[in-house]
C-alpha cells in the first residue's frame, strides 16, 4: 500500500516512530521554520511542547477520522479572538503538512500516519482482514467509553465476522477525551448489540462513598434527579476535611496521616493514594521525603512528562556527557554537576555535594578525588569521597571508549555503579524505573536513526542527549503503569490514577480548592474538543462552552474518583 498512499520509495521497509523520535524529526522540520519564517512568535510555550502539539494535531486527525489537511481549517473556524491566534493555527497546518511530507519523502510512520495508512488501505484489504478478523470467534471489548472512533470502527469490523461479542461502556466516564477518547460515539454502539444489560452494582465502592459520590454528583451536575438525598451521617463516614493555611503544612499533614495509617492502623502503604491536578517536581519532592522520613515506602507515577524532569534522568544525562569531552555542546554549568552527585552518591548532602563539585569539578571535566584540599577534605567525608572515587574511576574508563551506543553506556552506568550499595540509585524504584525508560528510549532511538539513514553533523548519542535536554516528552512505558508490583503509597496525578483502573482504600485528594482540578491545560496550538467527531464544523468555541466542560470534566473525575 505505500505506493497508493504516497511514500517516496515504496521497496523500502518503514520506519516506525515512537512519540519521542517523531519529537525529534518535527523538530528538524519545524525548527527551521520558526527561525527563518517566525513561525509562532506570539507562542509562548517552550519547544518541546509545541512540538508535542504539533504532533497530538495529526494524532487527532488521524483517529477521530479527518485528514490531517483540515487540522488548521477546523480549529480557526472555531476561534473568535483575535487574527493572531488564527494565523497560529496556520502556521500548525504548515507544519503539519511539512512534517507529513517529511514521513512520505523518507518511509517513516509515525502514529498518526500508521493509523492513517491502517484506517485507509490495510483495513479494507482481504488478505488483511482474513488475518486481522478471520481467527476470532467471540469477542469482549472493555472501556470502550475511552477508545477513539478509528478504534470503534475496528470493533465494528470484528462484530460482522464473530459468533458473540461483549462491549462494556462505563458512564459518566471518558476520562481520555483529551487523547481523542469519543464517549458519544461508544455509547452509539449500543444499537448493534442485541442485548443490552444495566449493572449498576459496584464489587468496590462501600455504601457512604457511594453516598457521597451521590451528593458530589448532584452539586456538580446541577441537575436534579428527584432521589432521595443519603443522610448525612452516612456521607460523612467517607470524607473527611481538612484546612491548611499554608502549602508545606498540607504537606506535612497529609504525610502524618498517611503514616498513622500504614503504621497504626495497619492499613498496607500500596492501599493508599495522593493525588493532585498536576504533581510538580516541588510537591513530589517534599511529599516522598516528609514520606521517607516517616519511614512509609512511597512511589509516584508521572507520565506525559520530559524525560530530563525526572531527577535520575537529569543525573545520568550529566555523567554521560562527563564521560564524553569530545562532544562539541553547550558547558557544564556547575550546578548540573552539584545536582548529579547529589542523586549518584548515597549519605550525601547538598552542602557536601556543592563542596565537592568546586573541588573536583574544573574546566568541563571532572577530577581525581585526590584533588581534593586538605580542608574539606574532613567536611566531604572519606566513604563519601571514596564513592566518589570508584565513580570517577568508571567515568575514566568508559572515556576512553566512544564508540559504545549510548543505550549500552547508559545500562552499564546504571548497573555497574549507580544501582549498587552506597550510591544513589540503590533501592530506589522510581529511580531505577527513570532509568530504565531512559536506556529504552536511547536504543529506540539509536536503532531508528538507523534504519532512516538520515545524518546529521553530531553522533546519534549525542543528538539524542541534547534532544532529552531539551525536554522532549517521554513515551509511554508499561512498567510505568504496573502499580501493583510495589506495595507503596502511591502519589500521582488525579487522571493518572484514575486511568490505571486500580481501586483503593484510601485517597488523598490535595488543594481541593486548585483551578487545576476542572481546567484543562494551555495548549495554545490544538483544541481537543474542537477536533472532535461530534463538534460542528463552522460553530464557534465560546467562554461558556470552556466553562461548560470544565465542569463536566471535574464532575466525571470526582465521580470517578
Amino acid at each position: 500500500v505505500a505506493e497508493a498512499h504516497g511514500f517516496a520509495d515504496p521497496a523500502l521497509r518503514p520506519v516506525f516512530l515512537s512519540l519521542e523520535a517523531a519529537q525529534y524529526y518535527m523538530a528538524r522540520v519545524v525548527g527551521p521554520l520558526i527561525e527563518r519564517e517566525g513561525y509562532f512568535e506570539t507562542v509562548t510555550i517552550d519547544r518541546a511542547r509545541l512540538y508535542s502539539q504539533l504532533v497530538d494535531n495529526l494524532n487527532k486527525a488521524a483517529v477521530i477520522g479527518f485528514p490531517h489537511t483540515e487540522i488548521g481549517a477546523r480549529l480557526k473556524e472555531a476561534w473568535i479572538g483575535d487574527d493572531v491566534q488564527r494565523r497560529m493555527y496556520d502556521d500548525a497546518q504548515a507544519c503539519a503538512d511539512a512534517f507529513r511530507a517529511y514521513c512520505l519523502q523518507n518511509n517513516l510512520l509515525d502514529f498518526s500516519l500508521q493509523i492513517e495508512v491502517f484506517m485507509l488501505r490495510l483495513l479494507s484489504m482481504d488478505q488483511v482482514r482474513q488475518t486481522l478478523l478471520g481467527d476470532y470467534r467471540h469477542i469482549i471489548a472493555d472501556n470502550i467509553e475511552e477508545d477513539t472512533p478509528a478504534a470503534h470502527t475496528v470493533v465494528v469490523s470484528l462484530l460482522n465476522t464473530t459468533d458473540s461479542a461483549l462491549l462494556i461502556c462505563d458512564t459518566e466516564a471518558g476520562y481520555r477525551r483529551f487523547l481523542g477518547a469519543d464517549p458519544e460515539n461508544a455509547e452509539a454502539l449500543h444499537k448493534l448489540c442485541d442485548q443490552h444489560t444495566e449493572c449498576t452494582h459496584s464489587f468496590v465502592t462501600t455504601p457512604p462513598v457511594r453516598a457521597l459520590a451521590q451528593v458530589m454528583g448532584a452539586a456538580l451536575s446541577h441537575a436534579d434527579t428527584g432521589a432521595e438525598p443519603p443522610a448525612v451521617d452516612m456521607v460523612k463516614q467517607a470524607l473527611s476535611y481538612d484546612d491548611y493555611r499554608y502549602h508545606p503544612q498540607m504537606v506535612e499533614g497529609v504525610a502524618e496521616r498517611v503514616a498513622d495509617l500504614v503504621h497504626n492502623q495497619g492499613v498496607p502503604p500500596g492501599e493508599i493514594v495522593v493525588l493532585a491536578p498536576y504533581l510538580s517536581d516541588a510537591l513530589r519532592f517534599s511529599l516522598m521525603n516528609r514520606l521517607d522520613a516517616l519511614d512509609v515506602p512511597a512511589r509516584s507515577h508521572r507520565p506525559s512528562r520530559a524525560l530530563r524532569e525526572e531527577p535520575a534522568v537529569r543525573c545520568l544525562l550529566t555523567l554521560t556527557r562527563l564521560a564524553h569531552p569530545g562532544w562539541q555542546s553547550a558547558p557544564i554549568v556547575q550546578a548540573d554537576v552539584i545536582y548529579a552527585l547529589l542523586h549518584a552518591l548515597a549519605g550525601i548532602d547538598l552542602v557536601r555535594a556543592q563542596l565537592l563539585a568546586q573541588n573536583v569539578y574544573l574546566a568541563g571535566a571532572l577530577r581525581s578525588p585526590d584533588e581534593v584540599k586538605a580542608t574539606a577534605q574532613p567536611r566531604i567525608t572519606f566513604e563519601i569521597s571514596e564513592r566518589y572515587r570508584h565513580l570517577y574511576d568508571w567515568l575514566q574508563h568508559a572515556t576512553t571508549d566512544d564508540e559504545t551506543p549510548l543505550d549500552v553506556f547508559l545500562s552499564r552506568l546504571f548497573g555497574e555503579v549507580l544501582s549498587q550499595p552506597g550510591f544513589g540509585f540503590h533501592d530506589d524504584f522510581d529511580a531505577a524505573t527513570a532509568a530504565a525508560n531512559l536506556i529504552d528510549s536511547a536504543r529506540k532511538f539509536r536503532r531508528i536513526v538507523e534504519e532512516t539513514g538520515v545524518t546529521a553533523a553530531i553522533s546519534p548519542a549525542q543528538e539524542y542527549v541534547e534532544m532529552v535536554a531539551q525536554g522532549v516528552i517521554a513515551d509511554q512505558y508499561l512498567r510505568g503503569w504496573q502499580l501493583d508490583q510495589a506495595d507503596a503509597v502511591l502519589v500521582a496525578p488525579a487522571y493518572t490514577y484514575l486511568m490505571s483502573n486500580r481501586p483503593v482504600d484510601y485517597q488523598f485528594w490535595l488543594n481541593v480548592g486548585g483551578a487545576g482540578w476542572s481546567e484543562r491545560l494551555y495548549q495554545p496550538l490544538t483544541n481537543p474538543y474542537v477536533l472532535r467527531q461530534s463538534w460542528t464544523r463552522g460553530r464557534q468555541w465560546t467562554d461558556a462552552d470552556e466553562q461548560l466542560v470544565n465542569r463536566e470534566a471535574l464532575y466525571r473525575l470526582v465521580l470517578g474518583l
